[in-house]
């Protein structure tokens, strides 16, 4: 692929940024009369009146507006934006009496759950350790370092490893099956990992370069698969294979059958699981100081089984998931996996050099600047069938906002211009 060619990538990446997805959050996101973000918008953009405020989509609009503005974009706006989240964020959705933020608020800022959610409280440690990073405000890195304390109380599992992820408000374990207490998953421990390596980015602790340390050897030595090193997505305590299956309290309802289980439960890996597994595992390697050398196998595996069987060289796109032998379970293009891949691919050929990750990247950019973006409002599309037709045509709710999207772009571009320095 040619400089020019890489070159014309990045100018499209740059312009929908700055004139499509940034405007569209920046224009329509910030709650004046409650405080924090409304997340909920139709296929044209317009407030589709859902009454929560989640800590999941507040906390990842803390952790889009910091890190736009950490890297260059908004002119200071999007800073106050993200200070503005910080200020809802502390003052309504944490718990004062047992610490670690409320799983789920109305739009006026009363408790709907109380629910203490490691998913949600990773996300408030990846958030606002970026927010610190990018604003200089204290309070940033104080409640971050105070989320980390608490799940490593009351959520770490001293005799099997890792880290317990569904609580009652005062820190209790729920019970099995659906209400999640029995089970561990990659999910989690993923995003423990990105929030640990920002944790340590803002903090310089060794406490918290030790558990990110511990938190990657376990997720390449427990959560990815012995074989194929393709990421398994749920678990029992003691890490043997459990089948996947929906919480009471978590993602994805909607890709799930009725009775609550997944198809092929206890053989299906996520191609963007992975691949944002990977480049996310670069990052924290950076972070630490760790050479990338020393996952070499882990990190080819990774994006080498997502371009061999998760990449759609017809339609363009990456699938949804499939088997980690390789078998397509679901051909559908939904929104994040897209993104995640823009970064990965990028960080692959950056990396190791093989023009494949650029065709990958190719593949996938085309698609979602074709297909996926709804240029005449400025966001993603949530689902798409194969060959790119809308299926789901929301632009936000709890569980589809910026973060994806907007990480995409700005993390994307800074790959891109790293290759054009490079290459000039």
């Amino acid at each position: 692929m040619s400089l020019d060619q890489i070159k014309a990538y990045r100018d499209e990446a740059f312009q929908h940024l700055t004139e499509e997805l940034l405007p569209f959050w920046e224009s329509r996101c910030v709650d004046k009369e409650n405080g924090g973000f409304i997340t909920h918008f139709d296929h044209a953009g317009e407030d589709s009146g859902e009454d929560e405020k989640s800590l999941i989509a507040q906390t990842r609009s803390i952790y889009t507006f910091s890190a736009a503005h950490r890297a260059g974009y908004g002119g200071g706006r999007l800073a106050e934006m993200a200070r503005h989240g910080v200020d809802f964020l502390i003052d309504k959705m944490w718990d004062n009496e047992y610490g670690g933020f409320y799983w789920l608020m109305d739009r006026k800022g009363n408790v709907k759950i109380d629910e203490k959610i490691v998913y949600g409280n990773s996300f408030a440690i990846y958030s606002l350790a970026e927010y610190t990073l990018a604003t200089g405000d204290p309070r940033g890195l104080e409640y971050a370092e105070k989320v980390f304390n608490l799940i490593q109380i009351h959520g770490a599992d001293t005799h099997y490893g890792g880290y317990f992820e569904m609580f009652h408000r005062n820190w209790e374990l729920k019970g099995n099956g659906s209400a999640g207490g029995d089970r561990k998953t990659l999910d989690a421990h993923m995003h423990l990992m990105e929030a640990f390596t920002a944790l340590y980015e803002a903090s310089r602790k060794q406490v918290h370069r030790r558990k990110l340390v511990e938190i990657i050897e376990l997720l390449v030595s427990k959560i990815m698969h012995p074989e194929f090193r393709t990421g398994i997505p749920q678990f029992w305590a003691d890490w043997t294979v459990a089948p996947q299956i929906k919480f009471d309290i978590i993602w994805g309802w909607d890709r799930f059958s009725e009775d609550g289980f997944k198809s092929a439960a206890e053989d299906n890996t996520s191609y963007g699981h992975n691949v944002e597994f990977a480049w996310l595992l670069m990052h924290a390697l950076d972070i630490a100081g760790i050479s990338y050398d020393e996952y070499k196998v882990q990190l080819l595996a990774s994006y080498n089984h997502a371009v061999d069987n998760g990449i759609d060289w017809e339609f363009g796109g990456v699938y949804v998931e499939g088997s980690h032998a390789g078998q397509v379970y679901d051909r559908e293009k939904e929104f994040w996996q897209q993104a995640e891949v823009l970064i990965g691919m990028l960080d692959a050929y950056r990396v190791y050099g093989d023009e494949k990750y650029l065709k990958a990247y190719d593949s996938v950019h085309r698609f979602v600047f074709d297909k996926m973006i709804h240029h005449e409002v400025g966001e993603w599309l949530p689902l798409l069938s194969r060959k790119g037709d809308p299926i789901w045509t929301h632009m936000s709710h709890s569980w589809k906002i910026n973060y994806h999207t907007v990480r995409a772009m700005v993390q994307g571009i800074i790959r891109m211009d790293k290759l054009i320095k490079e290459k000039q």
